[in-house]
């Protein structure tokens, strides 16, 4: 399905970062970022483009090989992985900066993939969240249609124990990016830090 979405010619949720992401960059540290689920890289082109060194992460390499075009469009250069996050090592005191823009998880892979996020940090490093929280099924302005893909502020915060939390909301906001992500939305926003 990925595959299929990423090879439409129209870039399906736009090349514009994430708004939540752009308005919060400045939060992480320089040093190396991993997006997961990263798509067609629009949110790590972005985040190269303030001189992060970025690493891509998608299940999709049609995804991945438009994210590496629309970095060299944009003057920078990213590094991309191909992989399913449920085999996916993200090490130890490896990253500045964690970025989770949308990338819904059923919910046994999600807490493990949380759980190793904070051991993946380094001291002072940053996770960055936005995802669609419950309420959004209803709204039909996108993101998946399973419960167990969607969750909390309280859940996440709870899977996401260890960090300091910058910021932490649930919220109605309009989300508009590209074809599959735009209207009404119900999300959920996370900003967290590793203790120096």
């Amino acid at each position: 399905m990925w595959d299929e979405r990423y090879a439409e010619i129209e870039f399906a949720y736009g090349t514009q970062p994430n708004d939540f992401l752009a308005e919060n960059a400045s939060q992480i540290p320089t040093g190396p970022v991993v997006c997961l689920g990263d798509g067609q890289g629009r949110n790590g082109v972005f985040l190269a483009t303030q001189g992060h060194t970025v690493l891509a992460v998608d299940q999709s390499a049609v995804g991945l090989a438009r994210a590496r075009a629309l970095a060299a469009s944009r003057g920078v250069s990213i590094q991309t992985e191909v992989a399913d996050l449920a085999d996916f090592d993200l090490g130890e005191g490896r990253w500045m900066g964690i970025v989770s823009i949308f990338c819904h998880l059923p919910s046994a892979l999600r807490k493990r993939v949380h759980a190793a996020a904070v051991t993946a940090l380094q001291p002072g490093g940053v996770f960055v969240l936005e995802a669609y929280s419950p309420e959004q099924i209803a709204k039909g302005t996108g993101g998946p249609q399973s419960p167990d893909m969607l969750a909390t502020l309280a859940e996440l915060q709870a899977e996401l124990t260890g960090l300091v939390w910058q910021h932490g909301v649930m919220l109605e906001r309009a989300v508009h990016e590209g074809r599959y992500h735009n209207g009404l939305s119900a999300v959920v926003q996370l900003i967290g830090r590793k203790a120096a």
